[in-house]
Formats: structure tokens, C-alpha cells, sequence
């Protein structure tokens, strides 16, 4: 038997609205032949704008994502076509601020009541943000996958041009692999409270000892940077920085070679920390026509996340890339 309003006091209209409130669901009513929007309370305030009479769908366009502009207004306009409910998720700009929205509504003028359409908004910015880091953590483990599989193809090769026998070789790409395994961990994020801060040269030699014929410092490779600490958050990136360049320069780079030689030098100051990595004696390098997916997350996190900049410079001799990081992000 079906309930009253009286039985369910739910149903009343205040109630019913402060529960769509609740669940964080605006409200919108599109009139469609004036193009005209009447929005409640939270709708407003999703969209960053002051309370008016009216708002046409045009002051709304205003608010949308360049990039979804014509996709939405294609789409809205193509709603009372649709047989059903419909769901649209565009981007809005509020300043610099970037938020989701999708709206919602039925299609086919099923929704359609006197002359209006309605529907609700829905703030989506964090399904959205945690679909875009899925979908970057998906393109970064596939990224180090290949990676690692070329330097355990690169350290072969290293290793089986000073090896003397197979048993020889065997022991030192075994020792190469185990010490790029305790590497790899350092670009592996910890849980909260494990871990602790490194030495920035320490970490450094760790990252690459694996790559040296002789071990970190006695061979090939140099490393002269100022003794500072950094913290756990910070060591897991500059971990990042460093293995990428590594790889890097073992599949293209002064690393490839028997006689190529990296130095790895910086300086610090109260407010950032500079680092210069310079390949010598390798092969000739050019700049690529387009921008890995390597080059992009070098990128990303240098600037992102260590509130620094990246330069390359692609110089006969052989490659410099120039870092540079903030100091109180490496505190962290």
C-alpha cells in the first residue's frame, strides 16, 4: 500500500530539498525556448556564480572548459532526442581552479513539463581526479616496466665485456641486478611512518651503483654534490629523477658505452638545490622531434613536486641536464 505525505514527512518539499542538499545535488531547470536556467541555492554556488533572476545558458558556456565548450552545448542540444536519461561530465574553470561537473536529466521530452527540462548537477572533481591518477599510475608502472626490462638488457651487455667467464659473469650481473632491485625500491613510494630521510649522495650512489664497472665513486662515475639531508617524501621523487636519467643514459647514453663517463655535480642555497648531470665520451645525442613519455614525467615531478625546473642542453660532447629543486621541498 503506498505511503502518504503524512506517513513519510521525507516527501514535503523542505525536507525533500535540504536532503538533496545533503547529498550534494543542485538542481536546474532549463526553459527552452528563452534559453533561460533557474538554479537553486548549491547549484550557484557549484558554478561559482552570485545569485540572479536569470541565467542563460550562455553565462553558463562562459564557465566551461574551452576544451568541452562545443561538446557540451552539441550535447545539450541534442538531449530531447535522446530516449532516457542522459549524463554529461564537462570540465568548468573557477579561476584556476579546475572542477567536474555532470549533469543529469531525461532525454526524448520525457523530461520535458511545461515548456521546461530539468535536471541535477553533481560535483564529480574527485571520481574525476582519482580516474586521471589511475590512469597515470597505469602509464607510469608501464613506463618502468620497459624500462627496467631494457637496463637488465643494458647491464648484461655492460657486464659481459669485463667478465671472464660465464661463472664471472653470472656473479656480477646477479650483483648488478640485486643492487638496481634495492634501487628500484627507492622509487617506490612507502606507507605513512616507514622509511627514513637519506643523504642526498648516498642516495644518489645507491641509484647508481648498478651502472658502474667499478662501483658508485671508483669508477666511471662521479658524484660531488653538497652533504645535505632530505626528506622521505622527497627522496622517493629525486629516487625517480635519477632512475629515469639512468635509464636514459644507458639506453641512449654515455652509459651504452664502455667508455662513456657521468658526473653528477651541485650546489645549494637557503632557498634551492642544483644539480648538473653531464655525460661524456658517449654517442652522439639530439634532441628528439617529440617529447617522451619519459621526458613528460621528468617534467611533471621536477616541477610539480620539487618546485623546480628541468633543462637539457644537447651539446656535441654529450648530454647536461640542469635540475633544479627547492630547498624546502627536499625538506620534506
Amino acid at each position: 500500500m503506498p505511503f502518504s505525505d503524512e506517513d513519510h514527512p521525507l516527501w514535503e518539499v523542505g525536507n525533500l530539498q535540504r536532503a538533496l542538499h545533503a547529498a550534494g545535488v543542485a538542481l536546474w531547470s532549463w526553459r527552452v525556448e528563452t534559453d533561460a536556467f533557474d538554479m537553486d541555492e548549491l547549484a550557484f554556488d557549484l558554478w561559482g556564480l552570485p545569485q540572479t533572476q536569470t541565467v542563460t545558458f550562455e553565462d553558463l558556456s562562459s564557465r566551461i572548459h574551452p576544451a568541452d565548450r562545443d561538446r557540451v552545448r552539441t550535447a545539450f542540444s541534442a538531449t530531447r532526442a535522446l530516449v532516457g536519461a542522459y549524463e554529461i561530465d564537462f570540465r568548468i574553470l573557477l579561476g584556476e581552479e579546475i572542477r567536474w561537473i555532470s549533469a543529469r536529466g531525461l532525454g526524448n521530452d520525457e523530461g520535458l513539463h511545461k515548456g521546461q527540462m530539468s535536471g541535477v548537477f553533481l560535483d564529480v572533481t574527485g571520481r574525476k581526479q582519482a580516474e586521471e591518477g589511475h590512469e597515470l599510475l597505469a602509464g607510469e608502472m608501464s613506463h618502468r616496466v620497459k624500462n627496467l626490462l631494457a637496463i637488465a638488457a643494458g647491464l648484461t651487455t655492460l657486464t659481459s665485456r669485463s667478465a671472464g667467464s660465464v661463472a664471472q659473469m653470472a656473479e656480477e650481473l646477479t650483483s648488478r641486478l640485486t643492487a638496481l632491485g634495492r634501487a628500484h625500491d627507492m622509487v617506490r613510494p612507502l606507507p605513512d611512518n616507514q622509511g627514513r630521510a637519506a643523504l642526498l649522495g648516498d642516495l644518489i650512489a645507491v641509484l647508481l651503483a648498478p651502472y658502474d664497472d667499478s662501483g658508485a665513486f671508483s669508477g666511471r662515475i662521479r658524484v660531488a654534490v653538497p652533504r645535505m639531508g632530505i626528506g622521505e617524501q622527497a627522496a622517493t621523487t629525486v629516487a625517480l629523477v635519477i632512475h629515469e636519467l639512468a635509464t636514459n643514459s644507458l639506453k641512449y647514453g654515455a652509459l651504452s658505452v664502455e667508455a662513456g663517463l657521468l658526473d653528477i655535480s651541485g650546489t645549494a642555497s637557503d632557498d634551492e638545490v642544483s644539480l648538473v648531470w653531464t655525460e661524456r665520451s658517449g654517442p652522439a645525442v639530439a634532441p628528439p622531434a617529440d617529447q617522451g613519455y619519459g621526458s613528460k614525467l621528468l617534467t611533471r615531478i621536477i616541477t610539480g613536486q620539487l618546485g623546480g625546473s628541468l633543462k637539457t642542453d644537447w651539446s656535441e660532447e654529450g648530454i647536461i641536464v640542469h635540475v633544479t629543486m627547492s630547498a624546502q621541498r627536499l625538506a620534506r
